[in-house]
């Protein structure tokens, strides 16, 4: 509580959905609105995970 980092763990490919992921995150929504969790989170799996072509 009361930090304002955003943890994510556990991911991993979801064979069920194509080009799907799986993971884990939590936060302190009070201290980051929720809609900028979920872009930042997914500009973050973006640049790791997913390949430029």
């Amino acid at each position: 509580v009361g930090d304002a980092a955003t943890f994510v763990s556990r991911v991993r490919e979801d064979p069920t959905v194509e080009n799907g992921l799986t993971l884990w995150c939590v936060s302190d929504n009070l201290r980051k609105g929720a809609a900028l969790n979920a872009v930042q989170i997914a500009e973050l799996l973006g640049r790791r995970h997913l390949k430029k072509g």
